[in-house]
């Protein structure tokens, strides 16, 4: 691993590229917010793509591009005149310190001992965050509206707990979750499109609140479920070319034979 020296010679590096590419680049230098936006959410899911298959060359690969938009974005604010990198690194630091008080304030020896919960510094964020100056004004006002359905609610749900709005025991969200089956599986009957659509909304939604409560992350198990099918369903296809079937050909009991091999090869 590198030494401090080396990593700050290597940042300043990456920012005396930058300070190149924005004078000297034709499309380094006509890019804007707005232009670099689309670019940034790109990478920023190819990051989280690596991460899930802990693929630790492409993370580090990913980690560049991101911190690339990073510099970028600090590099057109200096140029505004708004604010530069030191501020970006300066803000952050200077929150940082402000939330984690059991380690930079009166706090930081009930840490040592052992005496502060994870679930103590998560509650101490949220409400801190609340009461910062600047900050958020309600608790769901720091939720990003851009945020994908399902992590939007994982994080919702988050901030409530943050605050202390939660079951007392993991166990009965699973009675909220049997209760909303129950009126999703009843509006369906009823064939009321508009009031099926709300209760599986709900059903959803206490289906990733049971996940929370059992630290698993939703987004993560829904897109490992995902490359799953992906894998299975391609193994299926292959075989259908194989053998020269297509699938529109296939009963859905021999498709079924064709899964539960590809089930079997991944064990």
């Amino acid at each position: 691993m590198h030494t401090r020296e080396e990593k700050m010679e290597a940042f300043g590096r990456l920012l005396d590229v930058m300070d190149d590419l924005r004078e000297k680049c034709p499309w380094d230098r006509k890019q804007t917010n707005e232009s670099l936006r689309p670019n940034t959410i790109e990478e920023t899911y190819e990051l989280a793509d690596a991460i899930i298959k802990n693929d630790k060359g492409e993370i580090c690969k990913e980690l560049g591009d991101v911190l690339l938009h990073i510099v970028f974005y600090a590099k057109i604010g200096s140029e505004t005149g708004d604010f530069d990198i030191a501020d970006v690194c300066n803000k952050l630091c200077d929150k940082l310190i402000y939330r984690h008080p059991h380690v930079f304030g009166p706090e930081a020896e009930r840490i040592e001992k052992g005496e502060i919960s994870v679930d103590q510094v998560l509650k101490n964020w949220e409400q801190l965050k609340v009461a910062e100056k600047g900050g958020n004004k309600r608790v769901l006002s720091g939720v990003p509206e851009a945020l994908p359905s399902l992590i939007k609610a994982y994080r919702i749900q988050d901030k409530a707990r943050g605050v202390g709005f939660d079951w007392d025991r993991r166990e009965q969200v699973w009675d909220k979750v049997r209760e909303e089956l129950g009126e999703l599986e009843a509006e369906l009957n009823r064939e009321d499109k508009e009031k099926s659509t709300q209760e599986l909304g709900d059903f959803i939604f206490s289906v990733i609140n049971a996940a929370r409560l059992y630290k698993l992350n939703p987004d993560t198990a829904l897109e490992l479920t995902n490359r799953k099918f992906i894998r299975r369903f391609t193994y299926l296809e292959e075989h259908s070319i194989r053998i020269g079937k297509p699938l529109t050909e296939m009963t859905l009991e021999e498709m079924d034979k064709i899964w539960e091999e590809a089930k079997k090869q991944e064990k």
